[in-house]
């Protein structure tokens, strides 16, 4: 009900991936060569990494598999210190320098769901090259060490190899701390929350992942479904941005579902409301009291209004036309000195509003304005009267309470999918055939 797509090439981080490489730490190297003059003892000690660079590096998706990672031209300087040994003649020491160039790295990144219904990454393969290894040594007998280069050479070489692929592994399997942020279940209010977890697993293609979330409301703590099912829908082919995310009339529909179930969308009109500019007395100068002849029966009483769904209000998405259609009814009381309500009458009404639907920080709000009301009574305690008689009357207090209202509420807004401190830059929303479609940028902070 929500697809989630994400350009990976984007956001899985190599300055992450360039930190981890950079605390490599090569152990102490020591040995015995036989060379022409005999046997040298050797020793490396107190390696460390000076300078690290990943100038070229590229993330491509692989229909079917995963993410592929290559990294190459990368380069590495390294400062040691040396001491060599031959026989009880020579002994010397120094320090060294080792560049490591044409460091070449290739990684196939898996993209699954977890038993949790948030996407986990791990490497599936991973393959690292070393392919110029130099050293530089400084001090002592530069005739003696510069026989066993090629050796501390080799020696360097298989370490620094064995390193790599571990330490890769070992970044992208951090980026799980991140996933697992995801927020799966999030509580919008007192009455709902919204499910994300991952329905599949996830659909690769060789430009994007689709992750296709649920994306439905729920009564909190209540997961009951509703008497509609989702339809699929695909998204258009778009890169432009980072991240798109599909929202179906299926999860906005959920929403009305669990409100109404909630008793929520129901709403008690009074006089002495401060927002109210409706005055409901059945006096005989009244408006109602011509209409229903009440005033004999209870002049001077206040009245009150209850308005309420008769069933889930129902949204519809047409391309850059969102609507929604509400059936209610309204229940008008007189109340009596002794706090008592006596119905009067029971107005069936069905409205029908205009949506505006935008992004806000990681929130999906809008507004509502009205479109039209139609009324028909239900029943009446007080005899037949013309409904068109209270038109007016209604329509002010839909406009001038209930819109406001609803307006209120879907003004703070519903939370978006979203992972670790992420936010949503240059968003722009349309609304199309059954679906919201939502492009953005997005940014990782911390």
């Amino acid at each position: 009900c929500v697809t989630f797509f994400h350009s990976l090439s984007r956001a899985i981080g190599i300055e992450s991936l360039q930190q981890k490489l950079r605390t490599i730490q090569l152990k102490d190297v020591s040995g015995t060569e036989k060379l022409a003059i005999g046997k040298v003892e050797y020793s490396i000690t107190g390696m460390q990494i000076v300078n690290l660079g990943l100038p070229k590096s590229a993330l491509r998706l692989v229909a079917g598999t995963g993410v592929m990672l290559s990294v190459g031209d990368a380069y590495i300087s390294l400062r040691g210190n040396w001491r060599v040994k031959y026989s009880w003649i020579i002994k010397a020491s120094g320090s060294f320098e080792l560049a490591v160039s044409e460091l070449a790295i290739s990684t196939t990144i898996a993209v699954k769901s977890d038993v949790t219904g948030r996407p986990t990454v791990s490497v599936t393969k991973c393959e690292a090259t070393v392919g110029s290894v130099k050293v530089r040594f400084s001090g002592g007998a530069s005739w003696l060490y510069n026989l066993f280069d090629s050796f501390i050479n080799k020696a360097l070489r298989n370490a620094l190899q064995k390193q790599i692929c571990p330490l890769v592994t070992a970044s992208i399997a951090e980026m799980n701390k991140n996933l697992k942020t995801l927020n799966v279940l999030a509580k919008v209010d007192q009455y709902a929350e919204l499910e994300y977890s991952m329905v599949e697993s996830p659909v690769i293609s060789n430009a994007m992942i689709d992750l296709g979330l649920k994306g439905e409301f729920y009564n909190i703590g209540q997961h009951k479904e509703p008497p509609f099912s989702p339809r699929p829908f695909l998204l258009p082919s778009q890169d432009t941005n980072m991240l798109y995310i599909g929202v179906s009339a299926f999860s906005i529909n959920s929403a009305g579902f669990v409100y109404h179930r909630a008793g929520a969308l129901c709403l008690y009109i009074t006089n002495d409301m401060p927002c109210s500019v409706i005055q409901f007395k059945t006096q005989k100068t009244s408006q109602l009291d011509h209409i229903f002849q009440i005033g004999n029966m209870s002049p001077g009483l206040m009245m009150k209004l209850l308005v309420e769904t008769v069933k889930e209000p129902i949204v519809t998405l047409e391309p850059n036309n969102m609507t929604v259609q509400a059936s209610s009814k309204v229940t008008a009381y007189a109340i009596q000195p002794n706090s008592i309500l006596s119905p009067l009458f029971v107005l069936k009404l069905e409205a029908s509003v205009s949506a505006h639907i935008y992004v806000t920080g990681l929130k999906l709000a809008g507004h509502v304005t009205l479109n039209k009301i139609d009324m028909s009574l239900a029943e009446s305690y007080v005899g037949p009267f013309q409904v068109t008689s209270l038109e007016d009357i209604l329509t002010t207090v839909v406009k001038d309470v209930i819109i406001p209202k609803v307006n209120a509420g879907v003004k703070e807004g519903y939370p978006l999918p979203a992972i670790g401190k992420m936010q949503l830059v240059k968003s722009q929303l349309q609304v199309l055939k059954d679906y919201l479609l939502i492009g953005t940028d997005v940014t990782l902070t911390g």
